[in-house]
């Protein structure tokens, strides 16, 4: 297991959340720090990633700011209830695989789910976390990550209490919003607090980090 370091950053802007991303994405290369795992909540805004038709999928922003940045996927929602969490790490000769890095990611999301008593799991051929009957699949968890010199940084956004009516405003992912869903929705009741903690655990063990 490699060390790694987690920081609770509570609610923060997500252009300071970035920022300090790139800082420790630099230091991580240069071996300045260790790997670092920042949680963190965001006042609402809209993220456009890589995928050329992100900036047409926002549909009405409105109020809320629209940020393009370098992760892979389409538009996004981040805002409060949402737990997004951003994993700094240095991946090892025998991680270099940024698919199965995406991969572990959503194990980690998945477990959390189910500890939690939803029964989540993968959808085939499209990133993130999801749950329901075939004929009504909903998604729990977005995903977008970006890698310089194998460090990672960008990472995921799990819905918990989460208001869905902002994903209206877009088509989240390049998906109809009705697709999204968040913990509170499917169990009654949800707490960003007990989740974070799972989650925390659950992406330690999936990335074989550990405090």
């Amino acid at each position: 297991m490699t060390p790694w370091h987690v920081v609770e950053l509570g609610t923060l802007s997500y252009r300071d959340a970035w920022a300090m991303q790139l800082a420790l994405v630099a230091q991580r290369q240069r071996g300045e720090v260790p790997d670092t795992l920042l949680i963190v909540e965001h006042p609402h805004v809209f993220t456009l990633g890589r995928r050329r038709e992100s900036a047409a999928n926002v549909l009405a922003a409105g109020e809320v700011e629209v940020i393009e940045i370098e992760r892979g996927g389409d538009v996004t929602y981040h805002g409060p209830g949402q737990i997004v969490a951003y994993p700094i790490v240095l991946l090892n000769e025998g991680e270099r695989d940024l698919h199965r890095y995406l991969r572990n990611l959503e194990e980690a999301v998945i477990v959390t789910c189910q500890r939690f008593g939803i029964a989540a799991d993968r959808e085939p051929g499209k990133t993130g976390v999801w749950c329901g009957p075939p004929e009504r699949r909903q998604k729990l968890c977005s995903m977008g990550i970006a890698c310089r010199r194998w460090v990672t940084f960008h990472g995921l956004a799990l819905n918990v209490t989460t208001d869905l009516a902002y994903f209206g405003r877009i088509n989240p992912c390049g998906f109809d919003s009705k697709v999204m869903t968040s913990m509170a929705a499917q169990l009654g009741v949800a707490s960003v607090a007990e989740t974070t903690k799972a989650l925390t655990e659950e992406l330690g063990r999936a990335l074989r980090r550990q405090v």
